[in-house]
């Protein structure tokens, strides 16, 4: 199964980064986390999310944001969830998991569904900010038939400014001109998750075949043909790698 890194090339946000006032920086942060289960127990684990751990979630301060699974076979549909949850702050984010982990109720649920062995093999944590180009999270928001598609840019060291510039001066905006839907721009918080390197956002398409079109049209565009080329004079491309992952929300996530 695919882990976050790998599956990613993953995440770490870095720049706490607010998308609030300038005057007073929030200080919200985002998880990603994914979790891999044990052949044939992710419908055991989409249950427990959907019957039980949200809503103990909820009841210790952790906002339940969105809950997917990949799309494809070969990048985990059978046996992944990935999901983002919001705190208040990486302080706030800390006391909330040790409540959640002390919680009687979710000690019984969690004992209850491993009745026939362990239902979770890996878990992947990563913190993001959002980047000052990102609106906050439209928690809520759902579209029929929409699909989210995770997309992690990894950056040459010391290139990931020059990357944020390009996104926050225009290629965003692209994305819409071609049809697609801004979710959300971050970086992970922690140096050791790629804060230094990498770039994570969200994008949402009527579907899979609107995805594939609306990048051929994207990438076709003379406007960011430009906007690239200028984007690298002087030091070449600025991602090393690209990593993208459609993803399906679940029944029970908040967005869909």
């Amino acid at each position: 199964m695919l882990k976050l890194l790998s599956l990613l090339a993953l995440i770490g946000l870095t720049s706490a980064v607010s998308f609030a006032d300038t005057e007073a920086p929030s200080t919200t942060v985002y998880e990603l986390r994914v979790y891999t289960t044990t052949p044939g127990n992710l419908p055991k684990l989409l249950a427990r999310f959907r019957d039980h751990t949200m809503a103990i979630f909820e009841k210790h301060g952790i906002v339940n944001v969105g809950y997917w699974v990949p799309q494809d076979a070969d990048k985990g549909a059978d046996n992944t969830l990935v999901y983002l949850i919001k705190h208040k702050s990486r302080d706030a984010a800390t006391a909330s998991w040790k409540a959640f982990q002390a919680d009687p109720e979710w000690k019984t649920v969690r004992e209850a569904s491993e009745a026939q062995g362990k239902i979770v093999s890996h878990v992947e944590s990563t913190f993001i900010a959002q980047t000052d180009y990102s609106k906050d999270f439209p928690i809520g928001q759902n579209s029929p038939a929409r699909i989210f598609e995770l997309r992690t840019y990894t950056t040459p060291e010391g290139l990931l400014t020059n990357l944020d510039a390009r996104f926050r001066g225009g290629e965003t905006d692209l994305f819409v001109k071609e049809g697609m839907t801004k979710i959300f721009f971050s970086h992970p918080t922690d140096l050791n998750k790629g804060s230094s390197h990498i770039l994570i956002y969200m994008l949402a398409h009527a579907s899979r075949e609107a995805a594939k079109a609306s990048w051929t049209k994207f990438r076709e565009d003379p406007q960011w043909i430009k906007m690239k080329a200028d984007s690298e004079v002087g030091h070449g491309p600025l991602t090393l790698k690209t990593v993208p992952l459609f993803l399906v929300p679940t029944d029970f996530s908040p967005t869909k």
